[in-house]
């Protein structure tokens, strides 16, 4: 089984902390595949970035309001490159992890069967806000869930049977525009996959929507002021399937983040795994020159 992070970079084509993920990922490296979608890939500079970005031909144009093609790409170029590929986590270029790898592998191999999505019922008037055009689908489908989760493959293969049996209500449903803010929601309740059996009810990426950037943005995180660790603290301590932050500039301080991820305990333990594997080697080693000798001069 395998985690597959898909990241959507379309804007800046950065990774505000790249240097972070890839340490972060490197300790979990043998269940992590890393995906990028993009819409210009000659403005990408990151070699790294671009050793794991997805073909072009599953490249269409998406905006705010009109980001599903990105979704299904992700997903469908995943789904296809590695089967292992189970959990399929949404990140966005300012996305950040926030939780220990080891913590993050636990999480993993305890919840695999299920997604995590955070959803209710639609907050807005639907018959002012025009947006999924929930007013034109039935009530009992008035939902919301967060944009930004994580999904099993069985779930996505659910969806991908909706979208195959019902191409106009898809059409319907996203040309309301923000449909990725109530389409999966709408989607899992139709199959009856939106209880506890199939989904964890749950936020998996701290956002503080208390204090927004913009009209549609949440607030951004670029010092660590004590409102701000105080807010990544508490969203820990309250969510316990919170593994991300967003939104990270990349001026915020590295130091502050490291805290959180406990890359110094990692490290110790990959050494000690190192540490153990070669001492077992080394063993077997002299096991095999003692059997080898022993039986040479037994018979000679």
């Amino acid at each position: 089984m395998k985690i597959a992070l898909c990241f959507i970079i379309n804007y800046q084509h950065v990774l505000n902390k790249e240097d972070i993920w890839r340490k972060w990922i490197h300790f979990n490296k043998n269940i992590i595949n890393v995906y990028f979608y993009y819409s210009d890939k000659t403005k990408i500079k990151s070699t790294w970035i671009l050793e794991h970005t997805i073909p072009e031909e599953f490249i269409h144009p998406t905006s705010y309001f009109h980001v599903i093609p990105a979704y299904f790409s992700l997903f469908k170029y995943a789904m296809s490159h590695d089967i292992e590929n189970t959990w399929f986590c949404l990140l966005t270029d300012s996305c950040c992890p926030i939780i220990s790898p080891k913590k993050f592998k636990n999480l993993f191999l305890e919840n695999y069967k299920k997604s995590i999505i955070k959803w209710k019922p639609a907050w807005w008037n639907v018959n002012l806000v025009r947006r999924a055009n929930l007013v034109r689908i039935p009530c009992e489908l008035h939902l919301a869930n967060d944009p930004w989760f994580i999904i099993r493959r069985e779930d996505i293969e659910v969806i991908n049977h909706y979208f195959q049996r019902k191409p106009d209500a898809v059409k319907l449903i996203c040309d309301g525009g923000v449909a990725n803010e109530s389409l999966f929601a709408i989607i899992l309740k139709t199959y009856n996959r939106l209880s506890p059996d199939f989904v964890e009810n749950s936020i998996t990426h701290a956002t503080d929507w208390s204090r927004m950037a913009s009209s549609t943005s949440p607030y951004l995180f670029k010092e660590a002021t004590k409102e701000n660790t105080k807010f990544i603290e508490q969203s820990l301590k309250e969510n316990p399937f919170v593994m991300f932050i967003r939104k990270v500039a990349s001026e915020f301080p590295d130091d502050v983040l490291h805290k959180y991820l406990n890359f110094e305990e990692e490290e110790k333990e990959m050494k000690k795994k190192d540490f153990i594997r070669g001492v077992a080697f080394n063993l077997m080693v002299l096991f095999l020159m003692f059997s080898y000798y022993y039986y040479y001069f037994k018979y000679i």
